[in-house]
């Protein structure tokens, strides 16, 4: 018996798929799920967060509605996935209000964070915020550099400790009872597999939408999304040097590194996420989980306005734009970290520790 009727369901799928295992080379589920004969909890949610849910098995499988089998992988796998974020979720008791109104939640925060920066700012001088400020230490004539390190901090590291708790009770569940070591090797192989979504192609011909014909559009985006978002955290990361290491205060010219990375991240960030949300409308519905689009979509929106704030504060930070649009870059900075650990995001990281089992498997059963 599983906890939840989803796992019930995955189990029965499993167990229908490992008696045909016409799909085993399509990616890495199937593989995986050939070298159990019986799943617990923690195999079911390891394969669902394998899983990339490019579709192709439901397209290729000879069990799939309307024959009485009714196997259908990509969206219970996707139900379970959800589940399963939720159930590693720290602290717990928040991943069920994240869930159900992501967007609005997100929103909401980032518009009470920028407020507050208003607030803060008007408190001290009303002409900081319609004023023009240009040169090193503009920025903080809105806030303090301290108060905002403080509050970005916080912020930041309650993601960190909430993403590393969730991470931790996966891989606990996931791994054998005595526990798995972890090496260099598979650690390295799942690098690889993650950084080229190497099993987001279907087997090699692409995701399936509505009309069956699949496409590399989601590979595609997944890439301008994921690189864009490393570039932002690698100009966010030079910046941090330059004030304290170099003694430089942002904002900086715009040849300079950390606008250049934070540029080309930006507009990763902005195709990227805009063309994930039009492929994900396009996706059938009887390929996804339906139900559950809360920190799904939320997510991907806040990265898009994380983006667009961000390229509008560099385009207008020397006018008198600069104040409310610092104020709302901040507050949408903040919402996303603070939601991160109960959205979308986490599936990055619960996918790839599930690459490194799949790696380390492999391993040992002798695959390359």
């Amino acid at each position: 018996m599983h906890g939840t009727r989803i796992l019930e369901e995955a189990d029965r799928l499993m167990t229908v798929c490992n008696s045909c295992r016409y799909c085993e080379g399509l990616c890495a589920v199937f593989p995986a799920m050939e070298m159990r004969r019986s799943f617990s909890d923690g195999d079911l949610n390891y394969l669902a967060n394998l899983c990339h849910a490019c579709g192709a098995c439901y397209t290729d499988c000879q069990f799939s509605p309307p024959h009485e089998f009714n196997v259908n992988v990509p969206k219970t796998l996707a139900v379970a996935r959800a589940e399963s974020w939720a159930v590693y979720a720290w602290p717990r008791a928040f991943s069920g209000l994240f869930a159900r109104n992501g967007i609005a939640i997100s929103i909401i925060a980032a518009l009470s964070v920028a407020a507050f920066i208003f607030g803060f700012a008007a408190m001290t001088d009303r002409q900081v915020l319609v004023g023009v400020h240009t040169g090193p230490g503009a920025f903080y004539a809105l806030m303090p550099h301290n108060a905002l390190v403080a509050l970005f901090g916080a912020a930041f590291l309650y993601a960190i400790v909430a993403l590393t708790m969730g991470v931790r009770a996966f891989w606990r569940d996931i791994g054998e009872p005595i526990g798995m070591r972890i090496e260099p090797g598979s650690l390295w192989q799942a690098m690889k597999d993650a950084g080229q979504l190497r099993y987001l192609d279907g087997g090699g011909v692409g995701c399936f939408n509505e009309d069956e014909r699949p496409t590399d559009h989601r590979k595609i985006y997944h890439h301008l999304t994921f690189y864009g978002f490393l570039l932002c955290f690698a100009a966010t990361s030079v910046a941090t040097l330059y004030h304290y290491f170099l003694g430089r205060e942002a904002p900086y010219p715009w040849w300079d590194l950390p606008v250049i990375l934070g540029t080309l991240g930006g507009i990763g960030l902005l195709i990227g996420p805009a063309g994930l949300l039009a492929e994900k409308f396009k996706r059938d519905p009887v390929l996804v989980d339906e139900r559950r689009t809360g920190m799904d979509v939320a997510f991907i929106v806040m990265l898009f306005l994380t983006s667009l704030t961000g390229i509008a504060l560099l385009l207008w930070r020397d006018t008198a734009a600069m104040g409310p649009l610092l104020a709302l870059h901040l507050g949408v900075v903040f919402a996303l970290f603070i939601t991160m650990p109960y959205g979308k995001f986490v599936h990055g990281l619960y996918r790839y520790v599930a690459l490194v089992r799949y790696a380390r498997e492999r391993r040992m059963m002798g695959h390359t």
